[in-house]
């Protein structure tokens, strides 16, 4: 299935509590071996194999898969879950048997991850835990429905969304409908495009105002709490990397038409006057979109894909949370990419790349890239009045790094940076079945 709408924006229909699910393909019999290193002819750039299975997979663009001390890399393989030493790269099989990798704590570098209970993968489930090291493993929770999404910076706080068993649950409307998006019509009967079909399985989601409800699990106690309720579509939970309490969410559905990010505390009641979620932008032209949002490693900024409109206007665009801040820094065509990302030490940025199917039509968009932040300043110093206040506009230079044109888009790349800012982490299934691979940002030598 092409993720044709924005990538990963186009959430499970059924259930609307997990991102897209990609495509999971292994290797064919007689494939041959991918190679474990190259540099790419293209860009100069090394590339190394960090997996050893194929069907192997990082994480999401915007989970932690990295221990606090930056020594270990944890990735799934379809057998277990794995830990790579970043200098080394030595292997470690640290969880056997079929588990969802989670995320791994920024506090202890504990790996968590899930083991199903059912078939239904919004039932219940157990959570566990264990130490990328010495291999000691705990259990965490219980739930029995919902799904989980973040950790937060202290590893206090698990956090997911489900729906809600308190109030009648209307029908899906999604359901109603075709499953194959090629054959989903319009309202008045017309053929529509396959990305026209899914927008339109969206849409039915969202309308059909189905009451979900976020909520948090004490690690310690297992206590459960419900942070927010609503009749939107949430998802794409992320809780700061710095403020155990502060959370993003989304409303997800077409980026056109929903309000898409927003931040909200869950260190205090949800009827507490003084905690309502805050949206964090506000469209301003019709067709406009922002989504893929992602927290800056130090807490301070939420990043995100913004377009104005969709498709023809691309930019990467910068909330300061403290203060509101703005920044839009441009970004070409060709640039733009499923899943964004910046480094460590925010200095730069990285994109996974897209085909000429997705939102910006690329020519030739599929490409590792590399961005670094260029600010368009004042021109002789001259200011004009009130400028503190208005959006910080910028460019984003990019340098392509890996060539992605043997890569189907159906599985996204999910770029992420090494903690040293060294190297750029990715998925790929550019040799047939999935892999990690990693890029180096320098340059290789002759």
């Amino acid at each position: 299935m092409k993720s044709f709408l924005i990538g990963g924006a186009a959430a499970l229909l059924l259930s609307g509590l997990a991102h897209a699910q990609d495509m999971q393909t292994l290797a064919k019999p007689g494939e041959p071996e991918p190679p474990l290193e190259w540099v790419d002819k293209a860009t100069g750039h090394r590339v190394v194999r960090l997996s050893r299975e194929a069907g192997s997979s990082s994480l999401y663009f915007n989970y932690n898969g990295y221990t606090p001390k930056g020594d270990r890399l944890v990735f799934s393989t379809p057998t277990g879950i794995t830990a790579m030493d970043l200098k080394t790269r030595a292997l470690t099989r640290i969880v056997e048997g079929k588990v969802k990798l989670l995320f791994v704590g920024r506090k202890t570098g504990a790996v968590y991850y899930e083991k199903a209970l059912s078939a239904d993968p919004m039932g219940p489930k157990v959570i566990m835990a264990t130490d990328p090291y010495t291999k000691a493993t705990r259990e965490v929770a219980k739930m029995d429905r919902g799904g989980l999404q973040t950790l937060n910076a202290d590893e206090t706080l698990l956090a997911g969304v489900a729906v809600r068993t308190d109030t009648p649950i209307p029908p899906n409307l999604a359901d109603a409908l075709p499953k194959n998006p090629d054959d989903v019509k319009s309202a008045d009967g017309k053929e529509l495009s396959y990305a026209e079909g899914r927008e339109v399985q969206l849409n039915a989601r969202l309308d059909s105002r189905i009451p979900m409800e976020i909520f948090t699990i004490n690690t310690v106690t297992g206590e459960r709490k419900v942070v927010h309720q609503a009749t939107d579509w949430l998802n794409h939970l992320q809780f700061s990397p710095t403020d155990p309490g502060l959370l993003m969410f989304c409303h997800e559905g077409p980026w056109h038409k929903v309000d898409r990010l927003w931040l909200v505390r869950t260190d205090k009641a949800p009827n507490d006057p003084g905690n309502k979620p805050v949206k964090i932008h506000t469209r301003t032209m019709n067709m406009e979109i922002a989504g893929h949002e992602w927290f800056s490693a130090d807490g301070k900024t939420v990043w995100y894909d913004l377009q104005t409109p969709r498709g023809e206007d691309f930019w990467v665009a910068g909330y300061e949370v403290a203060t509101g801040k703005r920044t839009w820094m441009h970004v070409q065509r060709n640039d733009w990419s499923v899943h964004f990302n910046s480094s460590p030490d925010g200095k730069l940025f990285a994109g996974d790349g897209g085909d000429s199917e997705m939102v910006a039509h690329a020519p030739d968009g599929k490409w590792i890239v590399l961005l670094k932040p260029r600010a368009i300043p004042d021109v002789a110093g001259i200011h004009a009045p009130g400028a503190e206040h208005l959006i910080r506009p910028g460019v984003l230079d990019s340098e392509r790094l890996v060539d992605m044109r043997g890569h189907d888009y159906r599985l996204e790349p999910n770029v992420n940076f090494t903690p040293d800012g060294q190297w750029l982490v990715f998925r790929s299934n550019m040799h047939g079945g999935n892999q990690v691979y990693a890029v180096e940002i320098a340059k290789a030598r002759p």
